[in-house]
Protein backbone atom coordinates (compact mmCIF):
# COMPACT_ATOMS: atom_id res chain seq x y z
CA UNK A 1 0.00 0.00 0.00
CA UNK A 2 1.45 3.59 -0.44
CA UNK A 3 0.41 6.37 1.36
CA UNK A 4 -0.66 9.14 -0.23
CA UNK A 5 0.94 12.19 1.96
CA UNK A 6 2.47 14.95 -0.61
CA UNK A 7 4.19 16.56 2.29
CA UNK A 8 7.67 19.15 2.04
CA UNK A 9 10.05 19.16 5.00
CA UNK A 10 11.53 21.94 5.61
CA UNK A 11 11.40 24.59 3.51
CA UNK A 12 14.28 26.89 4.93
CA UNK A 13 12.04 29.96 3.04
CA UNK A 14 9.72 32.37 4.51
CA UNK A 15 6.45 31.86 3.75
CA UNK A 16 4.87 35.47 4.43
CA UNK A 17 7.97 37.53 3.04
CA UNK A 18 9.94 35.08 0.56
CA UNK A 19 13.04 35.57 2.65
CA UNK A 20 15.74 32.84 3.31
CA UNK A 21 16.06 31.45 6.32
CA UNK A 22 19.71 30.48 7.27
CA UNK A 23 21.52 28.59 10.27
CA UNK A 24 20.80 30.01 13.58
CA UNK A 25 17.63 31.96 12.61
CA UNK A 26 14.63 31.34 14.47
CA UNK A 27 11.56 30.39 12.93
CA UNK A 28 7.77 29.09 12.91
CA UNK A 29 6.64 26.10 11.46
CA UNK A 30 3.31 25.14 10.74
CA UNK A 31 1.54 21.87 9.42
CA UNK A 32 -1.73 22.98 7.64
CA UNK A 33 -4.58 21.16 5.95
CA UNK A 34 -4.93 22.47 2.84
CA UNK A 35 -7.48 20.94 0.63
CA UNK A 36 -7.42 17.58 2.23
CA UNK A 37 -3.23 17.28 2.08
CA UNK A 38 -1.14 18.07 4.61
CA UNK A 39 1.14 20.83 3.85
CA UNK A 40 4.02 22.48 5.87
CA UNK A 41 4.79 26.17 5.73
CA UNK A 42 7.81 28.03 7.68
CA UNK A 43 7.91 31.51 8.86
CA UNK A 44 10.43 33.52 9.56
CA UNK A 45 10.40 34.80 13.44
CA UNK A 46 9.91 38.33 13.01
CA UNK A 47 7.16 37.49 9.83
CA UNK A 48 4.78 35.46 12.47
CA UNK A 49 1.60 35.94 12.91
CA UNK A 50 -0.01 33.41 14.63
CA UNK A 51 -0.79 30.02 13.07
CA UNK A 52 -2.38 30.28 9.48
CA UNK A 53 -6.02 29.08 8.82
CA UNK A 54 -6.33 25.23 8.71
CA UNK A 55 -3.27 24.91 10.99
CA UNK A 56 -2.84 21.41 12.01
CA UNK A 57 0.00 22.40 14.61
CA UNK A 58 3.15 24.72 14.74
CA UNK A 59 6.04 25.11 16.82
CA UNK A 60 9.38 27.22 16.74
CA UNK A 61 12.55 26.21 15.97
CA UNK A 62 16.40 27.65 15.05
CA UNK A 63 17.35 26.67 11.34
CA UNK A 64 20.59 24.04 11.96
CA UNK A 65 24.18 24.88 11.06
CA UNK A 66 24.25 22.89 7.78
CA UNK A 67 27.92 21.78 8.83
CA UNK A 68 26.61 19.79 12.34
CA UNK A 69 24.83 16.35 12.20
CA UNK A 70 20.98 16.83 13.62
CA UNK A 71 19.78 14.75 16.40
CA UNK A 72 16.04 15.25 16.26
CA UNK A 73 14.14 16.99 19.22
CA UNK A 74 10.82 15.07 19.27
CA UNK A 75 8.07 17.58 20.76
CA UNK A 76 5.38 15.38 22.32
CA UNK A 77 3.37 18.20 22.44
CA UNK A 78 3.24 18.80 18.88
CA UNK A 79 2.94 15.09 18.24
CA UNK A 80 -0.28 15.42 20.90
CA UNK A 81 -1.65 18.26 18.46
CA UNK A 82 -1.56 16.41 15.60
CA UNK A 83 -3.04 13.39 17.01
CA UNK A 84 -5.59 15.48 18.45
CA UNK A 85 -6.53 16.99 15.28
CA UNK A 86 -7.06 13.76 13.15
CA UNK A 87 -9.18 12.10 15.74
CA UNK A 88 -12.55 11.02 13.77
CA UNK A 89 -11.34 11.48 10.66
CA UNK A 90 -12.54 9.27 7.83
CA UNK A 91 -9.69 9.56 5.75
CA UNK A 92 -7.57 6.67 5.59
CA UNK A 93 -4.38 8.38 5.27
CA UNK A 94 -5.21 10.44 8.38
CA UNK A 95 -6.12 7.41 10.10
CA UNK A 96 -2.71 5.89 9.27
CA UNK A 97 -1.47 8.84 10.35
CA UNK A 98 -2.85 9.51 13.81
CA UNK A 99 -2.36 5.29 14.34
CA UNK A 100 1.96 5.56 14.16
CA UNK A 101 1.59 9.20 15.67
CA UNK A 102 -0.06 7.05 18.63
CA UNK A 103 2.77 4.58 17.94
CA UNK A 104 5.15 7.11 18.34
CA UNK A 105 3.73 8.81 21.65
CA UNK A 106 3.43 5.36 23.43
CA UNK A 107 7.36 4.73 22.35
CA UNK A 108 7.92 8.15 24.35
CA UNK A 109 5.23 6.95 27.00
CA UNK A 110 3.24 10.24 26.48
CA UNK A 111 0.01 7.42 25.59
CA UNK A 112 -0.07 4.39 27.74
CA UNK A 113 -1.81 1.04 25.93
CA UNK A 114 -5.06 0.16 28.04
CA UNK A 115 -7.09 -2.01 26.37
CA UNK A 116 -8.09 -3.60 22.77
CA UNK A 117 -11.09 -4.28 21.47
CA UNK A 118 -12.91 -5.62 18.07
CA UNK A 119 -15.62 -3.84 16.29
CA UNK A 120 -18.75 -5.90 15.57
CA UNK A 121 -17.48 -5.32 11.62
CA UNK A 122 -14.36 -6.97 12.82
CA UNK A 123 -12.23 -4.15 12.84
CA UNK A 124 -9.67 -3.15 15.66
CA UNK A 125 -9.44 -0.13 18.22
CA UNK A 126 -6.71 0.66 20.20
CA UNK A 127 -7.81 2.47 24.11
CA UNK A 128 -4.78 4.41 25.36
CA UNK A 129 -4.89 7.05 27.78
CA UNK A 130 -2.73 10.36 27.95
CA UNK A 131 0.09 10.03 31.30
CA UNK A 132 -0.43 13.99 31.45
CA UNK A 133 -4.04 14.60 31.10
CA UNK A 134 -5.45 11.13 31.60
CA UNK A 135 -7.53 11.97 28.74
CA UNK A 136 -8.96 8.72 26.97
CA UNK A 137 -8.36 7.67 23.66
CA UNK A 138 -9.75 5.48 20.57
CA UNK A 139 -7.44 4.54 17.85
CA UNK A 140 -8.51 2.53 14.96
CA UNK A 141 -6.16 0.08 14.25
CA UNK A 142 -5.52 0.38 10.14
CA UNK A 143 -3.76 -2.95 10.25
CA UNK A 144 -0.49 -1.66 8.45
CA UNK A 145 1.87 -4.02 8.16
CA UNK A 146 5.86 -2.87 9.69
CA UNK A 147 6.96 -1.99 5.96
CA UNK A 148 3.65 0.42 6.04
CA UNK A 149 4.09 1.94 9.46
CA UNK A 150 7.92 2.64 8.68
CA UNK A 151 6.73 4.61 5.49
CA UNK A 152 4.18 7.04 7.70
CA UNK A 153 6.82 7.14 10.13
CA UNK A 154 9.02 8.41 8.14
CA UNK A 155 6.83 11.15 6.67
CA UNK A 156 5.77 12.01 10.00
CA UNK A 157 9.32 12.85 10.57
CA UNK A 158 9.29 14.35 7.17
CA UNK A 159 6.69 17.00 7.83
CA UNK A 160 7.75 17.92 11.06
CA UNK A 161 11.41 18.51 10.48
CA UNK A 162 12.84 15.48 12.10
CA UNK A 163 14.80 13.68 9.51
Amino acid sequence: MATDFEIQGPTRRCAATGRELNPGDRFYGALVDADGKFVRTDFAADAWQGPPPGAIAFWAGRIPASDRPRKPIFNDELLVDCFSHLAGSPNPTRVNFRYVVALLLMRRKRLKFEDARRNPDGSQVLIVRDAKTGARHEVPDPRLNEAEITAVQDEVFQVLGWD
